[in-house]
Order: structure tokens, then C-alpha cells, then sequence
């Protein structure tokens, strides 16, 4: 270790547009705002600009592949560019779950770990969580992508078994 690198007696530091403490790690507001800021994409340049801002964050985002899913055939070569009211209400949907970010916390060690699975049409998603003394659960991290075509022809089973096959 550097010691010109390291902080040392601080409560929370900034690093990567992250605001990281002794137990948990945050984003930073101005993230946060700049996406918020964001007016719905009129353009693939600005859409692609939207998913780099919304990937930075994908760990704290439930879900983010489904969300961002209806996108994906605007992005398709010599497919015409039309935001739709789908569109809208998707990103909507994203603009309105980062109004209140989850805040992912460190585990504690020799507490049980709690993994959610889940698969919907297009896409499958994962969170990994603890409880806390109270009983509250905690996110520690959320992992979520969209399906290959191949497996979009699995059977309703083998779409759930997907997202413990990609949270190993």
C-alpha cells in the first residue's frame, strides 16, 4: 500500500463516482441527476449515451436489462429511429427508480446470504441480499441480462435455472 494513496480516519470518501463508507457503497447524486436531467433520447447517439450512463450503474439497478430491454431494437442497424410510447414509459419507468437508489451494503461475515432469482420474457435477474439484526434485507448487488435467442426457445423451467447458472 501507497500511503499517499489511502485515507485514513475518514467516514465515507469518493471514489469512481461512488460514495463509498465502512459498510455500504452509494451513488453519487450527481450521477444520479445527470440521467434524471436527461431528456427522453431523440437519436441512437443519444440513447447510447443513456445505457454507457445506465451500465456505470447497473449494479445498483434491479432488473436493468429488462428495463432497458424495449431499447434494444431501436439500436438494431437499418432499423429507423422511433421513440414510442413504450419507449417512454420505460424510460420513465428507470428515471422514476432512481429517484430513490438502493444503497448496497457490505455482508458481514458468518451471515447467511439470501439469492433471488428471476426470469421474464426477455431477460433474467438476480439479487444478491443478507437481513439485517432487524430482519430488514439488505441489497448487496443486483447482476441482470437479456436472453440469447437460443435461449428464449427454453422451456419456462429452464428460463429460471438461467440466472442461477449466470449467478455462479
Amino acid at each position: 500500500m501507497n500511503p499517499s494513496k489511502c485515507a485514513f480516519g475518514v467516514t465515507s470518501e469518493m471514489f469512481f463516482e461512488f460514495i463509498i463508507r465502512q459498510r455500504d457503497i452509494e451513488i453519487e447524486q450527481a450521477k444520479i441527476h445527470a440521467i434524471l436531467r436527461m431528456s427522453a433520447p431523440r437519436n441512437i447517439l443519444e440513447l447510447k449515451s443513456l445505457q454507457g450512463k445506465l451500465a456505470y450503474l447497473r449494479r445498483f439497478i434491479s432488473n436493468l436489462a429488462g428495463r432497458c430491454q424495449l431499447f434494444s431494437r431501436l439500436m438494431k442497424k437499418d432499423v429507423p429511429f422511433e421513440w414510442d410510447e413504450v419507449c417512454d414509459k420505460a424510460f420513465k419507468s428507470i428515471n422514476s427508480y432512481l429517484m430513490k437508489p438502493p444503497v448496497l451494503v457490505a455482508p458481514v461475515h458468518g451471515c447467511p446470504l439470501i439469492l433471488y432469482v428471476a426470469a421474464q420474457e426477455r431477460s433474467i435477474g438476480i439479487l444478491l441480499a443478507w437481513k439485517n439484526d432487524e430482519g430488514k434485507e439488505n441489497a448487496l448487488y443486483y447482476l441482470s441480462r437479456t436472453m440469447t435467442p437460443n435461449e428464449l426457445k427454453y422451456s419456462p423451467i429452464e428460463k429460471l435455472c438461467l440466472p442461477l447458472i449466470f449467478a455462479i
